[in-house]
């Protein structure tokens, strides 16, 4: 084995490092600031850099641009200032189309006729990266590394969302807040899940939420003397009033939005919810209204990831490998969710010892009065200052926790015990579905309770099965030519398509001639003879 040693492990965020360390809240305010002073330009793929930006700067100063490709060449700009935004929009025209009718919106999505010549003797401009790598280039990237912890820290870099990438999902949705702005014209529309808690990848959707009375807000206003309400419409229940918004928002994003396509209004789901794709940016899109509890379930899981580096890393590794293996899937069904497998590695790291994460009952102990958050009757209270934070000192290896993550769930009791981050223990399940994993928040519910039996065993034989190969030295040794170490996790898994061992059998053990086939096929390329006490224990 290869493990990293214990000097280069990843330690914890240091007590100064924390204090100067911005709070979530303040992250995504300062993201939402930047993008409502920026504009989405459609523009020639062998567009002059340097005149391009001139020409904007005569509107303001430009504080960064990028270009990319979706469906075409695009460049996002920000301004130091929206008076530049406002300038920029005076001298942009409706175009004239022929055979058809313009709907007269005015975005901050713009179309650059170029006057120049389009030759490509000028220097063209580099275009950031915004579509994630295959499991193939992954597999032949981490094969290259020295180590298993490298190959983690490798992956997490390869898949983890670029600031450009950011600021581009920040851009949607302060594009859909000026079509919900026509009616609410306070709304906010704030990207949640992925997006911000630290765990997103490229490629993974834009989850929104349409804020209507301030997520953040803590106290009703106060007037000078006299008591003022608002007038407004009534409906039936919050759940009536939530259809009947975003059924309005969906058609006027379907009729007016530009590069908005593929519209659906799904308002019969427990979360109601528009669907659309956004095509200048490549993004599946949902949009939700006033569910706060998600945002706050968001603000947590960017508070574990701040607190460990080795947090991000597992969570990374733990979502690929599920990927690879059609654990998770992007179409809705039965399938264990991201979120579901992130709340179990966070459960798994409070179980450490000494724990690497703190429960959620200790951050709420540690919240101060400013913290305090009671969502629809549920206590959402966090501390948001990381400097209040002690962890302990605990020194494991990525490769460690690697091995004993699929250790732990392989032998985890799935058919009576329920996982809880609250507590940090295990807890008896409060019914019977194949999988609980008790809701941070809104404590009766279950996250997982889409998850199946069978969807469930297969994730328990491949945590085995996953937790054997990384105790067998083939996988271990580096192999520049063959998927070692992490790599190998990823190839196919007979679990896949000749059934599932059953949950009773704890005992770790190949599964399968496949891992014989595989420890063979390294073996051979690298130059080895295979021993007959090992091809002995590769067919029991």
């Amino acid at each position: 084995s290869r493990a990293s040693p214990l000097s280069t492990c990843p330690i914890f965020v240091l007590i100064t490092q924390a204090k100067e360390s911005k709070t979530f809240q303040a992250i995504q305010e300062e993201r939402r600031e930047q993008a409502e002073r920026s504009v989405l330009i459609s523009c020639p793929s062998k567009i002059n850099e340097n005149t391009f930006l001139d020409d904007l700067s005569k509107h303001g100063t430009i504080n960064k641009h990028f270009f990319y490709n979706s469906y075409g060449a695009y460049a996002v700009v920000e301004f130091s200032s929206r008076e530049s935004i406002a300038s920029l929009k005076e001298s942009t025209n409706i175009p004239a189309v022929e055979h058809e009718a313009a709907v007269p919106f005015k975005s901050r999505l713009l179309s650059l006729k170029w006057p120049g010549s389009q030759s490509s003797n000028h220097p063209m401009p580099k275009f950031k990266v915004q579509s994630p790598l295959s499991i193939n280039e992954i597999s032949q990237l981490l094969s290259e590394k020295d180590s298993i912890d490298e190959q983690l820290q490798c992956l997490t870099e390869a898949l983890e969302l670029t600031e450009e990438n950011v600021r581009l999902r920040f851009l949607v949705c302060s594009l859909l807040q000026d079509i919900a702005g026509a009616y609410f014209p306070e709304c906010i529309i704030r990207p949640f899940g992925s997006t911000v808690n630290s765990f997103g990848k490229l490629g993974c959707d834009v989850d929104m939420i349409l804020d209507l009375d301030g997520i953040y807000a803590t106290s009703q206003k106060k007037g000078s003397g006299l008591s003022l309400e608002y007038q407004v419409k009534r409906g039936a229940s919050e759940r009536a009033v939530t259809q009947s918004i975003l059924s309005v928002i969906g058609k006027c994003v379907d009729q007016f939005g530009p590069g908005c396509v593929g519209v659906q209004n799904i308002l019969q789901a427990r979360c109601p919810l528009v669907r659309f794709a956004h095509q200048p940016s490549g993004f599946q899109c949902d949009l939700t209204a006033n569910n706060r509890v998600a945002m706050k379930s968001s603000e947590l899981l960017f508070l574990y990831g701040q607190l460990d580096p080795r947090v991000r890393h597992l969570v990374f590794s733990v979502r690929c490998w599920a990927r690879a293996h059609s654990i998770t899937s992007s179409i809705p069904g039965a399938w264990i969710t991201n979120f579901s497998l992130t709340v179990m590695v966070v459960f798994f790291l409070q179980q450490r010892n000494p724990p690497i994460l703190p429960t959620l009952d200790r951050l709420k102990e540690l919240a101060g009065p400013s913290d305090k958050c009671v969502i629809e009757g549920n206590d959402c209270t966090i501390v948001s200052d990381l400097s209040k934070i002690t962890l302990q000192q605990n020194t494991d290896t990525l490769e460690k926790l690697l091995q004993e993550f699929f250790e732990f769930y392989g032998n985890f009791p799935f058919n009576k015990t329920s996982i809880n981050i609250r507590k940090g223990k295990e807890q008896t399940k409060p019914e019977t579905t194949a999988l609980y994993i008790q809701n941070p928040f809104e404590t009766t519910l279950n996250i997982s309770k889409n998850v199946n039996a069978t969807q469930l065993e297969r994730f328990v034989a491949l945590c085995r099965e996953s937790a054997w190969l990384l105790q067998q030295k083939e996988i271990l040794n580096q192999c520049p030519d063959s998927p070692w170490g992490f790599a190998a996790l990823l190839l196919p898994s007979v679990t896949s398509g000749a059934g599932v061992k059953s949950r009773r059998k704890r005992k770790l053990e190949p599964a399968s001639s496949r891992i014989k086939n595989l420890l063979d096929s390294l073996k051979i390329k690298g130059g080895e003879t295979v021993a007959k006490k090992g091809n002995a224990n590769s067919s029991r």
